[in-house]
C-alpha cells in the first residue's frame, strides 16, 4: 500500500479495505484489536468507523462540502448575465455592474459575485483602451549640466495663506533656491518679477542687457542664456511670459500635462520646505510669510545637506565647493579605515604573551 508512518488523514477506499484486512488477519492470529491498530499507527476509533462503513458498502469518502445556503439563485445569475449584455460596454467593470444591478433594482450582489458569474459563463468585460505612456521630452543639447544653465520654477501655496501664491525659482543642477515672490495674484506678472529678481541675484542681468543691446549676433553666440523648466500652468504658457522670456534670451521647456514627476526637482523643494519648516503653514499674514521664507531660504541653501547633490549644501554646490567636499569625505573615510586597522593590529600584537626561549 506504500504507507509509512501514521495513516494519513484521508486515504482512498482501497487503502482502507487493505488496512482492515490486515487488522482481521492480525486478530485472527491472536492479536488484540488495539495492538494491531497501534502497530499500523491507525486510531482504533477510526478503524471501528471503517468497519461500519465497510458493512454499509461506502468506504469511499463522499465529496467534501455541500451546497451553501446563501448561494445564488438561478434568477440572480440570469440577471447578472442580462446586466452584462445591457451595460457591459458602458460600465466595463464588474464593480460598476454590481452597483448598476442595485441601481436598476434588478439584482443585489457583490462585485466579486458578478466577476465569478461572468467568468463561469466565459464573459469578458472589455476595458477602455488607455493612451500610451509618453516619454519626457529631453532638454536641449545646448543646456549643459552646470549652474546657470537650467532653472526650474513653479507655484505653491501654504495652508495659513491659501489665497497667496509663492512663485519659486531654483537652479535645477545645484538645487539652489534662488528667490521667491509672495503675491496675492498668480499671473505672468509675478513670473516676470521673479525672473528679474533671480537674474539680478545671480549676476546674469548684465548678460541679458548685452544680448538686448547687440541683436546682430551670430547663431552660436545668440543661443539662449538658460533654460526655464516649468509645468503647463496658464501663467507659464501665456503670451506675456513667452514674450518676456524671448526678450531675456531664456528658452522655455514644459513638462507633460498631468505628469508632476517632470518637475520633480521643484516639487521636492516644496515638500522639504513644508516638512522641515511646518510653522510656515500656520502663518496667516503674507508679510510675515514673506519674511520667514527669506530666512528659510538662507538656511536651506547654506545649512541643510541635500542628498540629491551628494550631501553638501546647495550653496556649496553652486559655488563649486561640492566636488572638493565630497572628495575630502572619501579621503577621510579611507584614512579612518587605515587608522582603525592599524589600531586593532597593534592591540592584538600587544595582547599576545611573550614567547618563551
Amino acid at each position: 500500500m506504500g504507507l509509512s508512518g501514521p495513516v494519513a488523514r484521508r486515504v482512498d477506499a482501497a487503502t482502507k479495505a487493505g488496512l482492515l484486512r490486515l487488522i482481521d488477519q492480525a486478530t485472527g492470529a491472536g492479536w488484540e484489536h488495539r495492538r494491531a491498530c497501534g502497530y499500523l499507527e491507525l486510531a482504533e476509533s477510526r478503524a471501528w468507523r471503517w468497519y461500519e462503513r465497510r458493512e454499509a458498502g461506502r468506504l469511499e469518502d463522499r465529496p467534501a462540502g455541500g451546497r451553501p445556503v446563501h448561494s445564488l439563485l438561478a434568477d440572480e445569475r440570469d440577471a447578472i448575465i442580462a446586466l452584462f449584455d445591457a451595460w457591459g460596454d458602458i460600465d466595463r467593470s464588474h464593480r460598476k455592474l454590481a452597483h448598476r444591478g442595485s441601481y436598476q433594482e434588478l439584482v443585489w450582489v457583490s462585485p466579486a459575485t458578478v466577476r465569478r458569474v461572468l467568468a463561469a459563463n466565459g464573459l469578458v468585460l472589455r476595458r477602455p483602451r488607455r493612451a500610451g505612456r509618453s516619454e519626457r521630452r529631453p532638454f536641449p543639447d545646448w543646456a549643459s549640466y552646470e549652474k546657470h544653465s537650467i532653472w526650474i520654477y513653479d507655484t505653491t501655496h501654504f495652508a495659513g495663506c491659501p489665497r497667496v501664491a509663492v512663485i519659486t525659482i531654483m537652479d535645477l543642477v545645484t538645487r539652489k533656491w534662488i528667490c521667491e515672490v509672495v503675491s496675492g495674484e498668480e499671473t505672468s506678472t509675478q513670473v516676470q518679477v521673479a525672473f528679474i529678481d533671480a537674474l539680478e541675484l545671480e549676476g546674469l542681468h548684465e548678460l541679458v542687457a548685452e544680448r538686448q543691446d547687440n541683436p546682430a549676433l551670430s547663431d552660436d553666440v545668440r543661443r539662449p542664456i538658460l533654460l526655464a523648466v516649468s509645468d503647463n500652468g496658464p501663467q507659464m504658457t501665456s503670451g506675456s511670459t513667452r514674450e518676456f522670456m524671448a526678450m531675456c534670451a531664456i528658452a522655455q521647456h514644459f513638462g507633460r500635462p498631468g505628469t508632476p514627476t517632470d518637475q520633480a526637482w521643484i516639487e521636492s523643494l516644496f515638500s522639504h520646505i513644508k516638512a522641515d519648516w511646518p510653522h510656515l503653514d500656520k502663518i496667516a499674514d503674507p508679510a510675515v510669510l514673506r519674511a520667514e521664507l527669506a530666512l528659510v531660504r538662507v538656511e536651506y541653501n547654506t545649512v541643510r545637506l541635500h542628498a540629491g547633490i551628494g550631501y553638501v549644501t546647495p550653496d556649496d554646490e553652486h559655488e563649486g565647493r561640492g566636488p572638493q567636499i565630497r572628495r575630502a569625505r572619501r579621503v577621510g573615510l579611507m584614512r579612518a579605515r587605515r587608522q582603525r586597522i592599524a589600531y586593532h593590529r597593534l592591540q592584538r600584537r600587544q595582547s599576545q604573551p611573550p614567547q618563551s626561549r
